[in-house]
């Protein structure tokens, strides 16, 4: 059966300056020079008698026609690879992980090594920022992100909705007997300002001058402040377990505060690719511990 089929690189290279609308990015995703996506694209305009972009003062936008061919080629590609990735015998390939550095940093980093073992073929991306990466144009195949409350607006997989616990390390912790012991020493939080005045209304305690005792510090520093035990943070248990698992860091009261939670945002399409299901799978059990909500 003859079909009508443009070069699988033009295809590749229209499909990335789609997503992007930047030829520059597509370039450095492929590994390619500009010269080589403009000419793959132009090519394929004149092949097909369409205009797919438009130039703009400063870079490309798609065609209405463009963004009409893009939807089609995006899923015609990622059904290449499904079927491709169908036929090994494990999952291989790029995975690309956007996250908040935290979260990386604490909950992530410290189990890394149980999923190279269980995975030693994907090459696993683990990018941080402040921004939600946007995965439907591929920025990231999977981004975390934090929600103060609700569920996020986007496809997503809760995470971990863990309560929220003073900690400290096992010297400093000890000597406190009551919630009220915490009133007088110095505080950090890794998260909104009136996060300690909550916490000590939920185990009614009347949280007397507490804005004035709560270091304001950024959280990962806040973290490492903690550890060298200047003070309690306040913060989800399932970013200081791995800290709490060896030993640096205990519960200073067993009154917890719930307060948000973290999602892992995937795209409207689905998962197809058998390498990104593999990091999504692993990553939902090892929060499963932390789960107490469902959706």
């Amino acid at each position: 059966m003859s079909r009508n089929l443009p070069p699988l690189n033009a295809l590749r290279a229209f499909e990335a300056a789609g997503r992007h609308e930047s030829f520059s990015k597509a370039a450095k995703e492929l590994n390619v020079a500009h010269s080589a996506v403009s000419r793959h694209v132009r090519g394929l305009e004149a092949r097909l008698g369409v205009k797919l972009f438009r130039d703009l003062p400063r870079g490309v936008a798609l065609t209405p026609e463009g963004k009409s061919y893009l939807e089609r080629v995006v899923l015609a590609l990622d059904l290449i690879a499904e079927a491709t990735e169908d036929l090994t015998d494990a999952p291989v390939g790029k995975v690309v992980v956007n996250c908040e550095a935290f979260f990386a940093e604490r909950f992530i980093v410290p189990r890394l090594a149980r999923f190279y073992a269980a995975y030693p073929e994907i090459d696993l991306r683990l990018e941080t920022s402040d921004h939600l990466a946007d995965v439907e144009r591929y920025e990231a195949d999977l981004a975390v992100r934090f929600a103060h409350s609700g569920a996020l607006t986007v496809p997503c997989d809760l995470l971990s909705d863990a309560m929220v616990y003073p900690f400290a390390t096992p010297e400093v912790a000890r000597a406190f007997n009551v919630p009220e012991d915490l009133l007088t020493v110095t505080r950090f939080r890794d998260r909104r300002d009136d996060l300690w005045r909550a916490w000590f209304e939920a185990v009614d305690v009347v949280p007397v001058g507490v804005p004035d005792k709560d270091w304001r510090l950024q959280k990962t520093m806040a973290y490492e402040a903690t550890l060298n035990g200047l003070g309690v943070l306040l913060c989800s248990e399932e970013v200081t377990s791995a800290d709490v698992a060896r030993g640096r860091l205990v519960k200073c009261n067993d009154r917890g505060l719930r307060d948000g939670a973290f999602f892992l945002v995937h795209g409207s399409r689905g998962i197809r690719r058998a390498a990104v299901r593999a990091f999504q799978q692993w990553l939902l059990k090892e929060t499963e511990p932390f789960r107490r909500a469902q959706g």
